[in-house]
């Protein structure tokens, strides 16, 4: 689903708000979402999942085309824990 996909079911739903009323709600979500992300709190959405930052130390790797070692540096990753909601959902049969 891409972001105007989204915008449009959206709309759908919401009666009285027109397609750019409503593109101001879907990127005001997004932004809050990112922003909040950028200053290390968990976001947590019930009966879909928990987004959150986690930080990956640096590390040893090896180039697999020449074998030397390389130095990676250390960077923040993004992690999805599916909610209860949703993990039942997509898997009904083990409800």
């Amino acid at each position: 689903m891409t972001k105007s996909v989204l915008i449009e079911k959206v709309s759908e739903k919401i009666e009285g708000l027109t397609r750019n009323q409503t593109e101001i709600v879907v990127d005001t979500v997004f932004d809050s979402i990112k922003h909040s992300l950028l200053t290390g709190d968990k976001i947590e959405i019930r009966g879909f999942g928990n987004f959150r930052l986690k930080t990956r130390g640096p590390r040893k790797a090896r180039n697999p085309k020449t074998g030397e070692s390389v130095e990676v540096k250390g960077k923040k990753v993004l992690y999805f824990k599916v909610g209860k909601g949703l993990k039942e959902a997509l898997n009904p049969e083990q409800a």
